[in-house]
């Protein structure tokens, strides 16, 4: 072999090594890129919660404010995951369909979504966030408003959300017919109305419909006994979601240093206390 032939094979082979090079870099770069996007939009986390969204979950039916518990544990994650509150976007959704299998244009999903088995299936969960017990509203001017113990509502009609633990828990405890409801807000409207005579809800909430306008002299009398959630509440990601771990990374550290108890004492405590527990 010459010299030059030589030469000539050894530069050929020196450009094939370099544009094979070349190639993976540039393949290897796409695929980083795309890896990094773990968000419907890119730099910004998109948070859906319900509409209305109730306190003591969402204040003033404003998520964007960071008030409230879940609208503030929102920022919190956030703020673990490394987006500020400017990059925080809300939107709304229905229950169901936050829940139900199929393509999502949301990130993360919050309005008490108690975790179960079945729901693991279509969505995501995150670790648990809360763990609420459930309890019964009624009017106060109500032959139930000095009820004690589940039996004191043999032959009344209950009311609560369809799909929910709530329901779950009325059903199990108090009534074979429970009378079901697309949403809380609904819900309240039946027993405002005299159309059910009490309702099932967890307990923050529960305290706020009785005290707010939602029902007029409305009341807690008790929850119910053995009624706590034990998976407790999740935040609902599309399946297999990129962030899933990432989230729930960010809520166990919160769980950790003590973030979560402190916005749990901050939001819920006054919701809490004081509920006696039915017979």
């Amino acid at each position: 072999m010459s010299r030059s032939s030589h030469f000539i094979r050894l530069t050929a082979a020196l450009l094939t090594i370099a544009t094979l090079t070349g190639a993976s870099a540039c393949g290897g770069s796409n695929s980083s890129s795309q890896s990094t996007q773990d968000t419907v939009t890119t730099n910004k986390l998109t948070v859906a919660t319900g509409e209305p969204a109730y306190e003591p979950w969402v204040i003033d039916n404003k998520p964007e404010s960071g008030k409230g518990y879940e609208s503030a544990l929102v920022y919190a994650i956030a703020d673990k995951l490394g987006y500020s509150k400017n990059q925080v976007e809300w939107r709304r959704t229905t229950f169901d369909a936050a829940i139900a299998p199929g393509t999502k244009d949301w990130d993360l999903n919050i309005q008490q979504f108690s975790i179960t088995d079945q729901r693991k299936k279509a969505v995501d969960f995150s670790p648990s966030y809360y763990n609420p017990t459930q309890s019964i509203v009624v009017r106060g001017d109500s032959k139930y408003a000095s009820a004690t113990s589940l039996s004191d509502f043999k032959g009344a009609t209950i009311g609560a959300m369809v799909g929910t633990t709530s329901y779950d828990y009325a059903k199990q405890k108090l009534s074979t017919n429970v009378q079901t409801f697309n949403d809380n807000a609904t819900l309240a409207q039946a027993l405002d109305a005299d159309q059910i005579d009490a309702l099932v809800m967890d307990t923050p909430a529960a305290v706020n419909v009785a005290t707010s306008s939602q029902v007029k002299n409305g009341k807690v009398v008790g929850q119910i006994p053995g009624s706590e959630d034990k998976q407790g509440m999740g935040i609902v990601l599309p399946k297999d979601s990129p962030l899933t771990s990432e989230v729930s990374k960010a809520l166990n550290e919160l769980k950790q240093d003590g973030t979560l108890r402190q916005l749990q004492n901050t939001w819920l405590k006054a919701y809490t206390t004081d509920i006696p527990t039915l017979k």
